[in-house]
């Protein structure tokens, strides 16, 4: 069996720059910005006490995004976002001012008319960019790598993008969308990862994630708990990691949760980067196969990885098993807590958490991050059932199991 391998934090720190795109008040007005969409709520926290009971911890908290604007995964929070400051920022206006009434606006059409928005994808992201451009009356060209589920490429395809099944990676798909985009007039990159000379749009992006993590924060207060001990949160090229990591350290800057940076293995480059240990970034090349398609991405978020050297605990790399064994445990959870349907990128933490907790093998990761009676564990589960002929071999038909590894 592929064994789990990780790292504590040693990273050199910065100056740490980059922590302010996740500021309370940057979140705040991503959060405003969703809610004025007709179709916001706010997304359970499944609090699974009998879970964290068998596990031997205080509390177990999985934020469940399968309920996220009827798409079945939280990335849509970032692409509508980044395309409102985007717009906001061509007709000189704050983004308080382009809510969803006004983007959806015959004013806008005339004001501004269309731009098309181009990106890669494993399947989330681009399906929320193409959903956003649709109901805002925008263009979408969305490149999905190699491998990529016919129920993701169907599903984008439904919101009226152009959309592309490509033979190279995704970070070769990122290439491809971005020199299109250069090529087209009124051609604009929305991608969730950033590199040098390209960081404005990467950095709203992560403020849309903030939704997400400000909602649970406030739920888990409704639940009593102030502070959780502990966050997992996991990583592709980071963007999401980073600004969960961000908000939890901008919202407790004198006690940030010990927060679990987690990765396939097959893509783990925040990983490597740790490892290495001096700061720069590192790469992971090839096909990046795992059964995580949306966390297979081998370049790494530069603006999430500043702000992740400054303030993670460990960096964890996970192999395809552990995903699964999430999955079915939140698929068929303790008697009294809830069900939640966790996709292969949504249920790494829940499969770690219960490694970690339950086998030996794990235990100086456990002491590392301090996992202890009184831990109190929030988990994002960023999609649903996104590939469901998947989701039912691992969850009904035991597929990754531990024994056949």
């Amino acid at each position: 069996m592929e064994r789990i391998k990780w790292v504590s934090n040693k990273l050199p720190r910065t100056d740490d720059r980059q922590l302010s795109i996740m500021s309370l008040e940057n979140v705040d007005k991503a959060r405003r910005f969703h809610e004025s969409f007709p179709q916001y709520s706010v997304t359970p926290l499944a609090n699974l006490k009998e879970m964290a009971q068998a596990l031997g911890v205080r509390g177990v908290f999985v934020k469940d995004e399968s309920y996220r604007f009827g798409l079945n995964a939280f990335k849509v929070l970032g692409g509508s976002f980044a395309m409102a400051r985007y717009i906001a920022g061509e007709l000189n206006k704050d983004v308080a001012e382009v809510d969803y009434a006004y983007l959806t606006s015959a004013k806008l059409r005339e004001e501004f008319g269309q731009a098309t928005f181009f990106t890669a994808t494993d399947g989330n992201h681009g399906r929320g960019v193409a959903w956003a451009a649709n109901q805002l009356g925008q263009k979408a060209v969305v490149h999905m790598p190699k491998g990529s589920a016919k129920s993701r490429f169907d599903n984008i395809a439904k919101e009226g993008a152009q959309v592309t099944i490509e033979e190279v990676n995704y970070d070769e798909c990122v290439r491809m969308a971005a020199k299109e985009a250069a090529q087209t007039p009124r051609g604009v990159v929305v991608q969730d990862t950033a590199w040098e000379g390209y960081e404005e749009i990467p950095a709203w992006i992560m403020q849309g994630y903030g939704t997400m993590a400000a909602e649970a924060a406030r739920q888990l207060r409704e639940a009593g708990i102030e502070r959780p001990t502990h966050i997992f949160v996991q990583a592709g090229v980071g963007s999401l990691a980073g600004a969960v990591q961000g908000y939890f350290a901008n919202l407790f800057p004198d006690k940030t949760p010990v927060t679990v940076i987690m990765e396939a293995q097959a893509a783990d480059c925040l990983y490597q980067g740790a490892v290495a240990g001096d700061g720069k970034e590192r790469f992971v090349t090839g096909d990046l196969q795992t059964v995580m398609a949306g966390l297979a991405c081998g370049e790494p978020n530069t603006l999430s990885w500043d702000i992740l050297k400054n303030h993670a605990s460990a960096f964890v790399s996970c192999p395809d098993w552990v995903a699964a064994k999430g999955m079915r445990r939140l698929a068929a959870p303790v008697k009294g807590d809830p069900q939640v349907i966790s996709g292969e990128s949504g249920a790494v933490g829940m499969g770690l958490l219960a490694a970690l907790l339950e086998d030996d093998k794990c235990k100086d990761l456990r002491e590392a991050i301090g996992l202890t009676r009184d831990s109190v564990i929030l988990m994002f589960s960023t999609e649903g059932d996104t590939d469901p002929d998947n989701y039912r071999r691992i969850v009904w038909d035991g597929a990754l199991s531990t024994d056949e590894i």
